[in-house]
């Protein structure tokens, strides 16, 4: 990366920074296990997200309030670095925060193939996309799940909405190979090689989450390689192909011949959880992000480490109140935490 560029992401990095400094420290979340959920709403209140819960307690209360608190903060922080940034910055910025849009899509319509609430589909969007919450709460009024596609008929994501016949999971598929290709092609364009060894990176993990999912489900080779990302770092879909043919067993003896091993390297097969699992491939994703930006502290990658860190922060916090409201033993609530 040459001096101009570093230039240009030097007021970016520095506002990131700035930002990272105030996510709720680590060691704090063993001790949330301690609070009741009053206490843990005061605490976030009087961190990064006081606006939100004062402007959203008029109409929530507890975990709902938390709930969406930890949505809208997650929403304006990632837009605000929107509004912060330049140039390619910028741009790679936009684009990798289209996740949100694809997000939102999903969480529509799987809202409307179970007949749940407006309300309830709303507790699950996160406006950090393209897409606006005020555009969110129009589609989710939409009646059909049909009536939901067409209204997305002028946006990139029509590509792979339009074929809908009924089957929602396929539907989730083709958002997922769309929103990475397009990604890949963004960066490709900016010859940001760093943010590509990242993308890459991010693309292994999630198909070994998907691996995992699905060989646990007991689908067959094809529909297992159907539903894989092309374009990642060390799976290529000579693997895909190899790996989706394996026994369970054979499957997880496969995967020491990749650098994720370490990250799950003493999972027992078929009595470790899928949660544990994914959590751990979370763990490594941020510990990744992080090594990573250390290295090239003014590129993309200290950006992308902090939108996965802000990330994180909110998942903690939603789980530790969900498992709190649900009476959890706090063991299993700390086991499913990434830190």
């Amino acid at each position: 990366m040459g001096v101009s560029n570093n230039i240009k992401y030097a007021y970016i990095v520095a506002r990131v920074r700035a930002m990272k400094s105030k996510l709720i420290p680590r060691e704090m979340y063993p001790k949330f296990l301690n609070m009741e959920i009053p206490e843990i709403t005061r605490y976030i209140e009087e961190s990064g997200y006081k606006k939100d819960v004062d402007e959203l307690g008029k109409k929530y209360r507890g975990t709902d309030l938390i709930e969406h608190a930890l949505n809208q903060n997650l929403a304006l922080t990632y837009r605000k670095l929107i509004e912060v940034s330049q140039d390619e910055a910028n741009y790679l910025i936009t684009e990798y925060l289209r996740s949100w849009d694809i997000w939102n899509i999903k969480t529509i319509l799987r809202g409307k193939f179970s007949g749940v609430s407006e309300d309830e589909i709303l507790e699950d969007v996160v406006s950090g996309g393209q897409l606006k919450y005020r555009d969110i709460t129009e589609i989710v009024k939409i009646g059909t799940i049909e009536g939901v596609i067409a209204s997305f008929a002028k946006t990139p994501y029509y590509k792979a909405l339009e074929g809908y016949r009924g089957d929602l999971a396929r539907i989730e598929n083709a958002l997922d190979l769309l929103y990475y290709s397009n990604l890949i092609n963004a960066v490709t364009s900016t010859g940001n090689k760093l943010f590509l060894k990242f993308l890459k990176t991010e693309i292994d993990l999630k198909n070994l989450k998907m691996l995992f999912r699905m060989k646990r489900a007991g689908m067959e080779r094809d529909e297992i390689i159907k539903n894989l990302i092309p374009g990642g770092m060390e799976l290529k879909e000579s693997d895909f192909v190899r790996l989706a043919s394996l026994s369970m067993g054979d499957f997880v003896r496969a995967l020491e011949e990749y650098s994720y091993w370490n990250a799950i390297s003493d999972i027992s097969g078929e009595l470790t959880s899928l949660r544990d699992i994914e959590m751990r491939l979370d763990k490594y994703g941020l510990t990744y992000a992080s090594r990573i930006s250390y290295y090239y502290p003014l590129s993309i990658l200290p950006i992308l480490d902090y939108i996965l860190s802000k990330k994180i922060e909110v998942d903690n916090v939603r789980i530790i109140v969900r498992g709190k409201e649900t009476s959890l033993p706090d063991d299993i609530i700390k086991a499913h935490l990434v830190m």
